[in-house]
C-alpha cells in the first residue's frame, strides 16, 4: 500500500491514515505512555492504536457528568475483546477469562456477536498484566480491534455437520493468515527485543505484506456459515462464506462480499448492507482468495471518509461486476457458479443434543452477559461446569455459550451443576428471548446514544405481556437492539429492531429476514416505550390472527403493507409504502 493509493482517494485522508503511518506499524507511544501514572487516559493517537491491539479506551458514562462538576478527568477504563477463532476455547482457557475478568476488569464477562471474550472496566496501569495473562493461556487479543481483519467466525455447533472441525480449521487458517505482521504487539505486550525501528528501512512489504503501513481503511470482517444455519449471520460480513457439502464432504465455500450493518442518522450515504454471493471457491484456494479481497479493500476503499470506508461502499461505488473482475484478474482465474444452498435459520438451537459420539448443551446467555445475577448464579455456576468439563466451550454467534464436546460420562455430573445452579430454568428461555440480542451501550461505550444491554431486557418483559395476549408466547422473533446506528449486534438483519437516537428514544424497524438475508427497514422514528408498545400491539395481533401457516414476523409485516421489502442496502432509505 504507497502514498499513490491514498491520493486516488477523494479529498484529503483522514487523520487515521496519518496515525497510522506515524506509528511504526502500531507502536506509537503506547509503551511509554503505559508508564504515565499522572493520567488514566492514553493520548488520542494512541486511544486508535489500542484498538489494532485488541482494546478500547472508554470511560464510565454513569459518572461523567459528575466527575466533570467536580473538575475531575473522567473515569477511563478499557474495554479488552480478546481473538477466539471460531469461538472454540479450551475449559482452562474459560477459567482464566474468568479470573482476569475478577482480577482486572468488572468481575464480568461479555460474549460478543462475533464470537470472542469482552471483559470491561480495566485500569491502565492493569492492561499489560491482563493481557500477559491472556497470553498465558495462548489465546491474544490481537486484531480484535483496529483496521484489519477482525475475528474470524465460523458456525459453532459440531453436532450439526460431520465437516464442523474442518470449518472451524479453516477459520483459524484464515484467522492466522490475515493477522497483521508487525511484532508491536510481543514487544509492548510481551517484552520481547523490539526489532529494527522499519523506518529506516525500504522494507514495508516484508513487514507488513499484506496491510502495509496504512492497513485498512475501515475494520474487514469474514465469517462462514455451514447451511441449512446462518447463525454468524453470513451476509453481514464483508467476506461471507458459506459451506458447500457434497457427499459428506466439504467442497468449498460459495463466496459472498460486502455485507456490514453500521450507520449513521441522517446520512443517506451510509446504510446497512447485506452481502452479494458471486461465485464458488475451492477450498483449497479459499486463503488466497480472501488475501486477495481483503487487498483490494486495502487498495480501494475510501480513505477519506471513514464513515464511507468500509467495503460494502468499495463494492456499490463500482458494481459487483468490477469485484468479480478485479478479483479474477489478481487471482489469475475465476470463480465458479454459485453452488446450491438453503438456510433455515440464523437463531441457536438450545437444550443437549448428541452428535459426532459426544453431547452438546447450548446455553441462552442473555445478551452474553456472564455474571452472577441476584437470582441466576450464572458465572459461578460456569465456573464448577469448567473445572469439570473435558471437551470445550463454544461461543456462539448469537451471544450465547455451548459447552460441547461432553462425554457421556462428564454429561451427568455437568447436569447437576446445571440444575444445582438453575441455568436452564425460568424467564431466561422465553421464545422471544431466545431470539434477542444486543450489544453494550450505556455505560461504557462511548458511542451510546441510548441504552440497549441494560433496557432490553425490561422491555421485553413487556413485550411479552402483548404475545401471551395474542398467543404467541412461543413464537420464535428475531429481536434486536443497538444503543447507536453502528450495528454491532446486527440489528439491520432482525425482524424487530431497535437502534438508540437520544436517551429513551429509538428508531424501530421491521420486516428482517428471520434466516438473516434480507434487511428490515425504518417503521417508527424516534420513539420511546410507550409508543414502541403502542405500535407493536396491533401489529402483533394481526400476526397471531392473519399469518398464514410457517409465515414468520418479518414476511407477515412485508405481505401486510407494514413496510417494504428491502434487499439491498441502496434501498434502505428508499421512502416507504406506509406512513411512517
Amino acid at each position: 500500500m504507497g502514498k499513490d493509493s491514498i491520493k486516488q482517494q477523494e479529498g484529503p485522508p483522514s487523520d487515521n491514515e496519518r496515525i497510522k503511518k506515524e506509528s511504526d506499524y502500531l507502536r506509537g507511544s503506547i509503551a511509554e505512555e503505559l508508564k504515565d501514572r499522572i493520567t488514566g487516559g492514553m493520548s488520542e493517537d494512541s486511544t486508535q492504536l489500542l484498538k489494532f491491539h485488541g482494546s478500547y479506551q472508554q470511560d464510565d458514562r454513569d459518572l461523567r457528568n459528575e466527575r466533570r462538576r467536580q473538575k475531575l478527568e473522567a473515569a477511563y477504563q478499557f474495554m479488552v475483546r480478546v481473538r477466539v477463532p471460531g469461538g472454540v476455547a479450551t475449559p482452562e482457557q474459560w477459567l482464566t477469562m474468568d479470573k482476569v475478568a475478577q482480577k482486572y476488569g468488572n468481575g464480568t464477562l461479555k460474549l460478543t456477536t462475533r464470537q470472542a471474550f469482552q471483559m470491561h472496566g480495566i485500569l491502565k496501569w492493569n492492561l499489560k498484566e491482563n493481557l500477559k495473562a491472556i497470553n498465558d493461556a495462548m489465546m491474544d487479543t490481537i486484531a480484535a480491534c483496529g483496521d484489519v481483519n477482525r475475528n474470524v467466525m465460523c458456525n459453532p455447533n459440531p453436532y450439526q455437520s460431520e465437516v464442523h472441525s474442518e470449518v472451524h480449521e479453516w477459520a483459524q487458517k484464515l484467522s492466522e493468515h490475515l493477522l497483521p505482521r508487525s511484532s508491536a504487539y510481543h514487544e509492548i505486550w510481551l517484552d520481547e527485543e523490539k526489532v529494527v525501528d522499519s523506518r529506516e528501512t525500504d522494507t514495508d512489504e516484508d513487514v507488513e505484506p499484506i496491510y502495509g503501513p496504512y492497513y485498512l481503511p475501515r475494520k474487514f470482517k469474514i465469517g462462514i456459515a455451514v447451511p441449512p444455519s446462518n447463525d454468524i449471520d453470513v451476509f453481514s460480513q464483508d467476506l461471507g462464506l458459506i459451506a458447500v457439502i457434497e457427499d459428506g464432504q466439504l467442497q468449498g465455500f460459495n463466496v459472498a462480499v460486502g455485507g456490514g450493518m453500521g450507520m449513521t442518522h441522517g446520512d443517506t450515504n451510509t446504510y446497512p448492507q447485506v452481502a452479494r454471493v458471486i461465485g464458488f471457491c475451492p477450498k483449497d484456494k479459499i486463503i488466497e482468495l480472501a488475501e486477495q479481497v481483503v487487498m483490494i479493500q486495502r487498495d480501494y476503499g475510501n480513505r477519506s471518509n471513514r464513515k464511507n470506508a468500509r467495503f460494502k461502499y468499495t463494492i456499490d461505488a463500482r458494481g459487483v461486476e468490477w469485484i468479480k473482475n478485479e478479483l479474477g484478474e489478481r487471482l489469475g482465474w475465476h470463480l465458479d457458479e454459485t453452488r446450491s444452498y438453503h438456510f433455515d435459520h440464523n437463531g441457536d438451537r438450545y437444550g443437549w443434543v448428541k452428535g459426532n459420539g459426544k453431547w452438546h448443551l447450548t446455553l441462552f446467555i442473555q445478551n452474553g452477559r456472564v455474571k452472577d445475577f441476584e437470582d441466576y448464579p450464572l458465572m459461578t455456576g460456569l465456573r464448577e461446569i469448567a473445572k469439570v468439563h473435558t471437551g470445550d466451550f463454544r461461543l456462539s454467534p448469537n451471544q450465547n455459550l455451548i459447552i460441547a464436546n461432553v462425554t457421556s460420562e462428564k454429561k451427568d455430573q455437568i447436569d447437576e451443576l446445571i440444575k444445582k445452579y438453575g441455568l436452564t430454568e425460568g424467564r431466561h428461555y422465553s421464545a422471544l428471548r431466545r431470539n434477542s440480542m444486543s450489544c453494550v451501550a450505556f455505560p461504557t461505550c462511548g458511542l451510546a446514544m441510548a441504552e440497549a444491554e441494560r433496557y432490553l431486557p425490561s422491555l421485553l418483559d413487556k413485550i411479552e405481556v402483548i404475545l401471551d395476549e395474542a398467543g404467541l408466547h412461543e413464537e420464535e422473533i428475531v429481536i434486536r437492539m443497538s444503543g447507536c446506528p453502528n450495528g454491532c449486534s446486527r440489528p439491520g438483519l432482525a425482524e424487530l429492531a431497535f437502534i438508540g437516537k437520544a436517551p429513551g428514544k429509538y428508531n424501530m424497524y421491521l420486516g428482517g429476514g428471520f434466516t438473516g438475508d434480507r434487511l428490515n427497514k425504518l417503521y417508527r422514528e424516534n420513539i420511546g416505550e410507550e409508543e414502541i408498545l403502542e405500535n407493536l400491539r396491533p401489529i402483533l395481533f394481526q400476526y397471531a390472527k392473519e399469518r398464514q401457516d410457517g409465515e414468520h414476523f418479518g414476511d407477515y409485516v412485508i405481505r401486510a403493507g407494514y413496510v417494504n421489502e428491502v434487499r439491498t442496502g441502496l434501498d434502505f432509505h428508499t421512502t416507504n409504502m406506509v406512513e411512517s
